[in-house]
């Protein structure tokens, strides 16, 4: 007999195993980040091939992602979500026991693929679980804490196994993670799927498909080469013109892989773009601020992911007291506003570092504005970027703000990389003397500061823009719902 949630009575349990995979997911990219340089040395690969460790997942995951969001939808949220925490750890393991530059890429690869089944399964059995407003809030909030502070613990985690243990450990922790969520999810979870079930859309797949892998490449192909790089241009464009084609495919078609409906939301839009914003504009925390712990002050990876602490407890304090207590009052607009207004001011406390700056001095007032800032953008941009959808719609709604922040995410990564590396090469130039250690730290500093600069325009910007583009309190949206099968 047809329910509308069978996972009502067990929801906090399930929230704890949905937050298990999400962490396992976040935290990957800079708990990778941290133990490359280790991978490099021991598997003797060359420093242009290094960044396709980390394009290799990006890749699979930014451009696979709408693709799983339809398929939790169409087969059922929990098979899904346990097939793609089972590959996500076999592909980790492989990946740690690597003895290869192209066995380590390709296990990456894999890794990424299964997070884009994995990622908006996890997102929608959170959107169909937590219905009634209150718990629905706080759910999001602990998830949006998860989201917003899982970079930051993956700093901390990597350097402790990096450091005491062996870069492989980075990879083979995974394992832990995905025993602990699969164990939950067959316990758990019932299958969900449509009572009838719509016909895959082939072309929209091959479109948004190879359209967000175009842009994730030629985002990450930016980095490496530069912006008026005719590969990286032609890339750029065709994901663009792709992108475009999907969405003219999309309002012909019977059975979209994206209803428009899901998008064309006030607030959903909002939220996707405010997303992919934050995500764009935080990397000038996560990878200069690192670089400059590291290299410029030499801390150790250990420490500096101690230094990023302070960041992730405000972070997750804010993002559940914006959701259980604020939003209920004032409605996402003020806080995803104020949000990334905090983030601005932060990256402009960073600017002012340098070659000797104290970290409690001159960091860690910028890292508490900025924990503020992302716990209020995160939660509150995941919970409306799901609030009102149908529960057919769920996988892909989660898969959308999913896509947001990866998009934005390589587009900030490339974007800040390239300002910052111009901004160093160009402050050695215009000295017009033999580079010297203090003048090549002192080059690095004005690079970190370019970023944070850009970093600081595009939050904002994302605040004028979410100030525009959210509705009013008294205009948002509620959650529905639709029969669906139980299994």
């Amino acid at each position: 007999m047809p329910q509308s949630n069978p996972h009502h009575e067990r929801r906090w349990a399930i929230l704890a195993i949905l937050g298990i995979a999400q962490l396992m997911v976040v935290l990957d990219a800079t708990i990778v980040n941290i133990a490359l340089p280790s991978a490099q040395r021991a598997l003797h690969f060359s420093n242009d091939n290094r960044q396709w460790i980390v394009t290799a997942y990006s890749l699979a995951f930014g451009s696979l992602l709408l693709l799983g969001g339809k398929i939790s939808d169409l087969f059922g949220r929990k098979w899904t979500f346990i097939i793609g925490l089972i590959g996500f750890a076999l592909a980790s393991a492989v990946g740690g026991a690597a003895q290869s530059f192209l066995m380590l890429a390709v296990a990456r690869a894999c890794q990424g693929a299964f997070g884009a089944l994995l990622a908006p399964a996890a997102l929608s059995l959170l959107t169909t679980t937590f219905t009634e407003t209150s718990e629905r809030n706080k759910a999001f909030g602990i998830y949006g804490a998860i989201a917003g502070s899982g970079a930051s613990i993956g700093l901390l985690l990597g350097g402790i196994l990096t450091q005491y243990l062996d870069w492989r450990f980075s990879m083979y922790v995974n394992s832990l993670f995905a025993i602990v969520a699969v164990s939950g999810a067959l316990t758990l979870l019932h299958n969900q799927a449509p009572a009838e079930r719509g016909r895959i859309d082939i072309p929209g797949i091959a479109t948004v498909s190879l359209g967000l892998f175009g842009l994730v490449y030629g985002f990450n192909h930016a980095q490496t080469t530069s912006w008026g790089n005719p590969l990286t241009l032609a890339v750029l464009a065709a994901g663009v013109v792709l992108i475009g084609v999907f969405a003219l495919l999309e309002s012909r078609v019977a059975h979209p892989l994206l209803p428009l409906r899901v998008i064309t939301d006030r607030n959903r839009g909002a939220a996707y773009l405010s997303m992919g914003l934050a995500s764009a504009a935080m990397f000038g925390v996560f990878l200069f601020l690192t670089y400059y712990l590291q290299e410029t002050r030499g801390y150790s990876p250990v420490t500096t992911g101690v230094a990023f602490l302070p960041l992730t407890g405000v972070l997750m304090v804010t993002a559940i007291i914006a959701t259980t207590r604020l939003r209920g009052i004032v409605g996402p607009r003020p806080l995803v506003v104020t949000g990334m207004a905090l983030g601005a001011v932060a990256m402009v406390l960073l600017r002012g570092i340098g070659v000797s700056s104290s970290y409690a001095g001159s960091i860690l007032p910028a890292l508490l504005l900025m924990g503020v800032g992302l716990g209020l953008v995160f939660s509150t941009a995941m919970n409306s970027a799901t609030l009102g959808v149908q529960p057919a719609d769920a996988g892909v709604a989660s898969a959308t703000v999913n896509a947001s922040q990866q998009v934005g995410g390589s587009l900030g990564t490339a974007l800040l990389s390239t300002l910052a590396a111009s901004a160093t090469t160009s402050f050695i130039t215009a000295a017009h003397t033999r580079p010297t250690a203090t003048l090549v730290a002192h080059a690095a500093i004005h690079g970190y500061t370019t970023a944070f600069a850009v970093s600081a325009g595009l939050f904002a910007a994302a605040a004028v823009i979410a100030a525009l583009l959210f509705a009013p309190k008294d205009r948002q949206p509620v959650a529905v719902g639709e029969p669906i099968a139980v299994a």
